[in-house]
């Protein structure tokens, strides 16, 4: 499972011209998941996530975690996370989960970050065209793979 995190001042996804999901300062989530993902990888990711010690504390040191500073979380699925771009110029997409694997993972991973974090979060729409706006704030952009916790 990948994660890219952007720490932003805020953030919105928009499907059809609507607003489905919007926050204002916190994470903007993109989450790929992958064919042998599972639940041990949404545990430790959900928790790596909202322990990240990436905003500013008194003295301006990235010292506080998105918990201690009541942020929030915009989450979007993005299955080209996992693109090959190994041969030729066409990126292979083989390495991202089908629906029917990822789509339960994406909900418990909603399920484990609102958990984590004490509340509910935003969430795009499962393989839906949608348009994600941000403001990065810093920026702070990390990326997380749950394969490489070992």
């Amino acid at each position: 499972m990948i994660a890219v995190i952007q720490r932003v001042t805020q953030a919105k996804v928009e499907i059809e011209g609507e607003v489905k999901g919007q926050i204002d300062g916190g994470f903007l989530i993109l989450l790929g998941v992958t064919h042998d993902d599972n639940s041990s990888d949404i545990e430790w990711l959900s928790k790596k996530i909202t322990g990240l010690r990436v905003f500013s504390d008194e003295e301006g040191k990235m010292n506080r975690s998105i918990q201690d500073v009541e942020g929030n979380i915009l989450l979007i699925s993005q299955f080209t996370l996992h693109a090959s771009t190994k041969k030729g110029n066409r990126p292979s997409y083989i390495n991202a989960a089908p629906p029917k694997v990822a789509i339960p993972l994406y909900e418990e991973m909603i399920t484990a970050l609102e958990s984590n974090l004490g509340k509910k979060i935003e969430t795009g729409e499962f393989g839906a065209d949608m348009q994600v706006s941000l403001l990065n704030d810093g920026p702070v952009t990390i990326i997380i793979d749950s394969k490489d916790r070992k």
